[in-house]
């Protein structure tokens, strides 16, 4: 029984949840990217080099010619298939350059709330020195009378 427990607190602890969630957002996002490079970026590269499609670049190990790597593939001949390296580093490029830009953007917001000034709530006593309370009509160290905050400058 002691072991059910341990795995239930484990499997429960937020971390595991927010992992098994970033792991399916991870994948899902993995296929939009693969699709952003097959169908959005390779085409327009490829017509710039006339109409070439990188995912048909290979070599045939047997030393035999084909005419596309379906056909290879159906002969069974072995392969070298760097058309489709050349589709997963692009795909690994873009989804680093996602990815810096998420963390980027993140950092940034970070930044900017740790840098947000806080509210002034107090102020100095002009007597002794002391910090006072905004609103305080009297020092509570010295007890001096205290202009009202809104006539101080600066505040």
């Amino acid at each position: 029984m002691g072991f059910i427990k341990e795995f239930k607190e484990f499997a429960v602890k937020g971390n595991v949840v927010e992992l098994a969630v970033a792991v399916i957002v991870g994948g899902a996002f993995g296929k939009i990217v693969t699709s952003l490079v097959n169908d959005v970026i390779m085409p327009p590269i490829g017509l710039l080099l006339k109409n070439v499609n990188f995912t048909e670049f290979f070599w045939a190990l047997d030393g035999k010619t084909y005419e596309s790597l379906e056909q290879a593939q159906k002969a069974g001949a072995p392969t070298l298939n760097y058309g489709m390296f050349i589709n997963n580093v692009l795909n690994f490029l873009i989804i680093s350059f996602v990815v810096f830009l998420a963390v980027r953007a993140m950092n940034r917001m970070r930044r900017k709330k740790a840098e947000d000034p806080k509210p002034v709530t107090t102020r100095e006593c002009p007597e002794c020195l002391s910090e006072i309370p905004l609103r305080a009509k009297r020092c509570k160290f010295c007890t001096a009378e205290l202009k009202p905050a809104d006539e101080v400058q600066g505040l």
